[in-house]
């Protein structure tokens, strides 16, 4: 939860996305040719709990005024101000569950929407510099002409990272997050209707470099890849458990340098399925390619499972709808 870090928000940015916008129409096309439009407005599952915008004052029993400005709202804001009126700790749980109850909500839209058009979408976390980027950059390269790749990119500030994912050709759209330490499902959901990716895509979403918040977050996403790089101590599962333990698959990443290093991998590995039982670890290198071909096979088991899955679908409510029309044909002739 966002108690922790207190991320702000308001200053989130999404290419394709002016500001003022009062929000999208989030669709979903069913098997059958038709589409549900979900409407996402503009508010983020922050603005849910906020304090007074431009401040407000108390009067004390002695007669003079306090005055509070509370500029920006954040969560951490909402549970402070929970503290300071005496709200109790049943309230501030109260709180922590609608945002993400809100979130979650979100999330089962863009998920439906993913499975409505057989895509595989994952959702990629890590430390700040574990190499994510460079990790995407060198996948969409090797899926070049057997799978369409789209991405969206998350970041407090700048475009750099989706610059470097449109120079391999695949569209990107950036979210700056402003003082925001996450993605949430509403971001990506406004990032899907300016991205648009390909049915069958693979959907890759570099979020926030950050091991404590977008564990808690749902995206939509089939699962969460978490990147530990050699650069960073082993125990790192161990003091961030909770991403870890969210996690379905681990790349312990830049093994190129580990003769370099005093860093364990194996005991990297062993911390990490402590946590996460069976978490599957792949030792890579996104400058070298050491176990790109173990990472591209788990990409593509993936991805055929989602177009099974949207295939199986459509094949179903073929047959339904055949049922329907032989059982209304029989209906008339008897009538």
């Amino acid at each position: 939860m966002c108690t922790t870090c207190g991320c702000g928000h308001g200053e989130t940015r999404i290419d394709g996305v002016a500001p003022g916008d009062e929000g999208h129409a989030h669709e979903h096309r069913h098997a059958d040719g038709t589409v549900h439009a979900h409407p996402h407005d503009h508010a983020t599952d922050h603005e849910h709990v906020h304090e007074h915008g431009g401040g407000h004052r108390h009067q004390h029993a002695d007669g003079t005024w306090h005055s509070h400005d509370h500029g920006a709202p954040t969560v951490l804001g909402a549970l402070n101000a929970a503290h300071a009126h005496g709200t109790g700790q049943a309230r501030i749980v109260q709180v922590e569950q609608d945002i993400l109850a809100k979130n979650n909500a979100y999330a089962a839209q863009n998920r439906g929407w993913f499975a409505d058009r057989g895509i595989f979408a994952l959702n990629l976390v890590s430390s700040p510099g574990s190499g994510k980027t460079t990790l995407l950059v060198r996948t969409i390269e090797a899926l070049a002409g057997r799978v369409p790749v789209a991405v969206i990119e998350g970041d407090q500030q700048t475009s750099r990272d989706a610059d470097r994912i449109r120079a391999t050709g695949a569209p990107a759209v950036q979210i700056n997050t402003g003082k925001g330490c996450h993605l949430d499902a509403h971001m990506v959901g406004h990032a899907l209707a300016t991205l648009r990716p390909a049915e069958g895509a693979l959907l890759l979403i570099e979020n926030v470099g950050n091991l404590v918040c977008p564990a808690a977050f749902d995206l939509g996403e089939a699962h969460k890849v978490v990147i530990l790089s050699v650069t960073e101590g082993e125990d790192k599962p161990l003091k961030y458990p909770d991403m870890f333990r969210a996690a379905d698959l681990m790349l312990l990443n830049k093994v190129d340098l580990l003769p370099h290093l005093a860093f364990d991998a194996a005991a990297a590995v062993d911390f990490a399925q402590r946590v996460r039982p069976g978490l599957r670890a792949i030792r890579v290198s996104a400058t070298r390619g050491d176990g790109f071909d173990e990472w591209l096979a788990w990409l593509e088991q993936g991805i055929a499972a989602a177009r099974a899955q949207r295939g199986a679908s459509v094949d179903a409510l073929r047959r339904r709808v055949a049922d329907l029309e032989a059982r209304l044909a029989a209906a008339g002739g008897q009538g």
